[in-house]
C-alpha cells in the first residue's frame, strides 16, 4: 500500500483549487445580519473543523488585505465590523478570556510544576514570562473600566 508523502494543502490553496471557499462566501452572503457557528457550518456544508480552518484563513486574508475585521458576538454571530466601539468591546472580551485562560494555566499547571521542581530553570523562566503576560493582559482588560 502506497501513501502520499506530500503535505496537505493549506486551507487557502485547498479553497482556491477546489473552488470551495464556502466559509468566505457564506459569511459575505450572511452579512450584515451575521451567522452563528452552527448556521455557518450548515450553510457552507463544511465540517466544524473545516469551518474553523476556513475562519482562521479568512482572518489571515482580511489582515493581509486591510478589510474590516471579522468578529463574533452572542446576538449577531460572525460578522464583519468597522465600528470602533464594537471592535473595542470585542477586543476587551477576547483579552479577558485569554487572561482567564492564562491565570488558570498558571494556577493549574505552572504553579504545581514549580512546587515539584522549585529550582528548575525552565519553570522559573516560564513563570516569569507568564506573569509578565498576565500583568499586561490585566492592564489592557482594566483599561476599558477606567
Amino acid at each position: 500500500m502506497s501513501t502520499s508523502r506530500r503535505p496537505a494543502p493549506s486551507p487557502r490553496r485547498y479553497a482556491a483549487s477546489t473552488g470551495r471557499w464556502s466559509s468566505w462566501t457564506v459569511l459575505f452572503e450572511g452579512r450584515p445580519a451575521g451567522l452563528t457557528f452552527n448556521q455557518l457550518v450548515r450553510s457552507s456544508e463544511l465540517s466544524p473543523h473545516q469551518a474553523r480552518a476556513g475562519l482562521a484563513c479568512l482572518r489571515d486574508t482580511i489582515a493581509e488585505r486591510g478589510w474590516p475585521p471579522l468578529i463574533w458576538t452572542r446576538p449577531d454571530g460572525y460578522k464583519f465590523c468597522s465600528d470602533p466601539a464594537e471592535l473595542q468591546e470585542y477586543e476587551v472580551a477576547i483579552i479577558r478570556e485569554k487572561l482567564t485562560e492564562i491565570r488558570r494555566f498558571i494556577t493549574g499547571v505552572v504553579a504545581p510544576h514549580a512546587t515539584l521542581q522549585p529550582k528548575g530553570r525552565w519553570i522559573k523562566h516560564l513563570n516569569t514570562q507568564l506573569s509578565s503576560v498576565e500583568s499586561t493582559l490585566d492592564v489592557i482588560a482594566d483599561y476599558i473600566d477606567a
